[in-house]
């Protein structure tokens, strides 16, 4: 028999969707929410805007003023314990006078994980969890593939025609999908903390990587380009745009003019004469990057995809043929017999526009 009632539910579902107003912001923090109820009727609510800023619990909490006296709390995740760049939770909710504490997942962090529900619980405080864990995990993927593998999720997003061509054979592909797609993209974008790209992009259609529509967030996601041998041109667009770009590489002895242009220069390992991808990865999770967009052409897109780097797809599949003479999805090695293949699990499936996105996260042994 279940410990939790369908008010419950309700509650830490509400949670949930506050949790999500920082779908675009909170990073590299945890999206939390929290509802505060008291006598059936919610007395305060609350969701983690941006680093730095009043956790979850606080803002509920401010939101409830004296009605928090008595309530009980519904938190996405485990409330801190530990003294960060703001004060613990677990203290402030003590101090209010919350009877009971609901929480979603325990937080994976480890000057956090377990401590806060220790904490909750000396201090007389009711707790129970695992309410929706699964939904709160999925909501902070990122951050617990951070904190726990010590490597971002890395999302790679692709735009192909039905027959699975991402470009003409001279490299034309500006545009396979609708304007409902490419806008679509702009909330990936905006809910990764970085986007990266190869240098092979970048010579053939200077992207920008840059967030456009502000009404998702004033945050740009950190740029990223794999250029092994530093081709990249100094006066390509993004780096005159807002915004950091880091270009990494194994060779740096052209590095002086794409510095002198904007670009921070890093020297990573090398793996068969190109940048080592899983210690580029490594790099960016240990400065905090939960979530990684990668926006890359087919030889970079199957490197990651072969070494086992991606966690997720999201395809944008354009109702139009484009032929023969053209460009595929993916370089991968050699798969020549039907057991080689990757395996899927498709997630979503929904119309963008006239397009179709799908999405879908490789099965692994693990899994």
């Amino acid at each position: 028999m279940s410990d939790f009632s369908s008010a419950d539910y309700i509650h830490m579902a509400h949670a949930l969707q506050l949790a999500r107003r920082g779908l675009f912001t909170a990073h590299p923090n945890p999206r939390v929410g929290c509802v505060l109820v008291k006598d059936d009727t919610v007395v305060g609510i609350g969701w983690h805007k941006k680093s730095g800023q009043a956790h979850a619990e606080i803002n509920a909490l401010n939101d409830a003023g004296r009605n928090a006296r008595g309530a009980t709390a519904y938190i996405t995740l485990e409330p801190c314990s530990h003294q960060g760049k703001t004060g613990p939770c677990t203290e402030a909710l003590h101090d209010a006078g919350v009877a009971e504490v609901v929480v979603a997942m325990t937080d994976p962090f480890p000057a956090v994980s377990g401590s806060g529900i220790e904490a909750l619980q000396t201090s007389g405080i009711t707790l129970r969890s695992g309410l929706l864990q699964d939904e709160a995990a999925a909501l902070n993927a990122g951050f617990v593939s951070r904190v726990t593998r010590g490597l971002p999720f890395v999302r790679l997003k692709m735009a192909a025609s039905l027959d699975g061509c991402t470009a003409m054979a001279d490299g034309q592909s500006q545009w396979i999908t609708g304007a409902a797609a490419r806008q679509d993209v702009q909330r990936l974008r905006a809910m990764s903390g970085a986007v990266l790209t190869g240098v092979g992009t970048v010579l053939e259609d200077d992207p920008s990587l840059i967030v456009r529509d502000k009404s998702l967030s004033d945050l740009q996601p950190l740029r990223v380009v794999l250029d092994s041998r530093l081709k990249m041109p100094p006066a390509s667009c993004m780096l005159t745009l807002p915004g950091r770009t880091e270009v990494f590489c194994i060779d740096d002895s052209n590095r002086k003019a794409l510095e002198k242009a904007g670009a921070t220069v890093r020297v990573v390992p090398a793996a068969d004469d190109h940048t080592d991808l899983e210690s580029v990865l490594r790099e960016l999770a240990a400065r905090g990057v939960n979530e990684v967009l990668v926006e890359a052409g087919r030889r970079l897109a199957g490197a990651l995809l072969a070494a086992g780097l991606i966690d997720e797809l999201v395809i944008y599949q354009a109702p139009h043929i484009m032929g023969s003479q053209t460009r595929g999805m993916f370089a991968t090695p050699d798969w020549l017999q039907l057991q080689q293949r990757m395996q899927l699990e498709v997630r979503d499936v929904r119309r963008i526009g006239n397009d179709t996105r799908i999405t879908a996260r490789p099965v692994r042994q693990a899994d």
